[in-house]
């Protein structure tokens, strides 16, 4: 039996090609889980999962760059996450650096709580901020409701992170030339920690690296995946998409 994948971060209502076109071409994903960014990219996934039931679940919440607007957006976001699958996209991002540390914190620690309080999984973006994530969600307690986004850590912030039960999603970078610390990292997490995603439109795998991603590239992030692991294909898809199922209650 070949099985099918599941995009588990997929901005579809970032992206300007149609919806239905990137859909329809990624014959071998059976759903994907499209991200917002902000209330207006939230209730735009929204209105996304209600055109494909069948193909599409939404997120809510606020990213890091966007912190400082959480005193305006958090009554939208905190309604439209009562209808979402999962809270996010939210986490730190002290690389870019487009928001205040200390908003960026706020906002992060608020959309926690309100994961806690939905008990809802909660999608976590993390660049340059592994021990201020680490420290937030020790102190959060959140297990495996927490999922890691797009997984860069090596392997002592991944045992670190595996420790606190959380999830491991994979995408372009861990099939990337440079991504040997990525993937020496995925070789410590067991295959039922983990998820794949393609981040479209961002992060495209090898061969398509100056392209705009599309879900239909998830099977690439499986295949790195399934080397890390020495594992068939096919088998990746499975267990990550089970492992998708049971995180968004699918």
């Amino acid at each position: 039996m070949e099985w099918s994948w599941v995009d588990t971060h997929c901005h579809l209502q970032l992206d300007s090609r149609p919806a239905a076109e990137l859909l329809n071409r990624a014959t071998d994903v059976a759903w994907v889980v499209v991200p917002g960014v902000d209330a207006a990219s939230s209730r735009a996934a929204l209105e996304l999962a209600t055109s494909f039931p069948d193909r599409i679940l939404a997120t809510a919440g606020l990213h890091p760059h966007e912190a400082k607007r959480w005193p305006d957006e958090e009554d939208a976001i905190t309604e439209l996450a009562k209808k979402a699958a999962a809270i996010g996209e939210t986490g730190l991002d002290f690389y870019r650096n487009l928001a205040p540390p200390d908003a960026q914190k706020k906002a992060f620690i608020a959309q926690l709580d309100l994961a806690a309080q939905l008990q809802k999984p909660v999608v976590i973006h993390c660049r340059d901020a592994f021990a201020q994530i680490h420290t937030i969600l020790e102190r959060q307690d959140l297990g495996t409701l927490a999922v890691l986004h797009c997984w860069t850590g090596g392997t002592r912030w991944t045992k670190r992170f595996l420790d606190l039960g959380c999830w491991f999603s994979f995408a372009g970078p861990v099939a990337f030339e440079t991504g040997e610390t990525i993937r020496l990292g995925a070789a410590l997490v067991p295959p039922k920690r983990a998820l794949v995603e393609t981040d479209t439109p961002f992060l495209s795998p090898p061969p398509f690296r100056q392209q705009p991603n599309e879900p239909g590239r998830v099977r690439l992030i499986g295949e790195a995946l399934a080397g890390v692991w020495s594992l068939p294909v096919n088998e990746v898809a499975r267990i990550t998409s089970a492992n998708a199922a049971t995180v968004f209650k699918r």
